[in-house]
């Protein structure tokens, strides 16, 4: 990232996780302000990572104190809560400052709508792992973002994860799989490990079974760079017990849940998208 002036508005888990990857790569800590609701939060925040940081709480005009004079704001609140802080923030936002939003549901036409005319907004839809620098993020461009910008909001999030350039079009679905991902994944760990349970292992040993197996495979496709059905098939003897297992799965419709669970997740994007929050 190039030495500018940053503001993250709404430095909750996320916006932290940005913040953190912006420093890790270089970003010099004097250059960034960040917003928080409590004092406590702004205090913790200031102290860890050598940030200006004012809560809302404490100071009502923090968002466009943090915002004045930023050439990039990440909007990181809540969907709900994006008009009225794009109302807030209108009169200070620079002609030439990157907008970038992380707020699901809410399109880049209805930012831009909010803000002085021509102001480049781009939308992205990391995951949770950006805490740990293993995020994938979508990105998409508003209509008044320059490839320069585009470009620029790409370094952002590779500070976090990797990156995959997409419509606007498609970032709601994107939403449901790698958005929403990690969820289905520790959904699958919290089913899992009740099932282990009810097989007679303790708690603390169905913790340590499951936890280790989703880890280990997910680190064995990612140094093997394999094909997930290969591997499966490699793990999968005929007639064996792992066969039975999966021709429960797939008699019980596991592909058809997966389809109807994000196809739900969509839907719930496009209300928002729509002002039903």
């Amino acid at each position: 990232m190039r030495q500018t002036s940053v503001a993250i508005l709404g430095a909750g888990s996320m916006g932290t996780a940005i913040l953190a990857g912006l420093l890790k790569s270089g970003l010099d800590a004097s250059t960034v302000t960040t917003t928080v609701a409590k004092t406590e939060s702004a205090d913790a925040l200031a102290k860890k990572y050598g940030v200006t940081a004012y809560s809302t709480e404490y100071q009502p005009r923090a968002n466009l104190l943090a915002a004045t004079d930023a050439k990039l704001i990440l909007l990181a609140v809540k969907p709900d809560k994006i008009a009225a802080l794009l109302k807030e923030i209108h009169d200070c936002v620079s002609p030439d400052a990157l907008i970038v939003s992380v707020a699901a549901g809410i399109t880049t036409h209805t930012i831009e709508s909010h803000l002085p005319k021509g102001v480049g907004v781009v939308r992205a839809m990391p995951n949770t792992p950006a805490i740990i620098s293993k995020a994938v993020t979508g990105v998409a461009a508003g209509k008044s973002a320059s490839a320069e910008q585009v470009a620029e909001a790409v370094k952002l999030f590779e500070t976090v994860g990797k990156v995959v350039q997409i419509e606007e079009s498609q970032i709601d679905a994107l939403s449901t799989i790698s958005g929403s991902g990690p969820a289905y994944v520790f959904f699958m760990i919290e089913t899992f490990t009740k099932a282990a349970i009810a097989q007679g292992f303790t708690p603390a040993q169905a913790k340590e079974l499951v936890e280790q197996t989703f880890l280990g495979s997910t680190l064995l496709l990612e140094h093997t760079h394999g094909d997930p059905a290969e591997l499966r098939r490699q793990v999968t003897s005929p007639n064996g017990t792992t066969m039975k297992a999966i021709a429960v799965l797939e008699a019980n419709g596991l592909d058809d849940i997966f389809v109807q669970a994000t196809s739900a997740a969509l839907a719930r994007a496009k209300e928002i998208a729509e002002g039903k929050i």
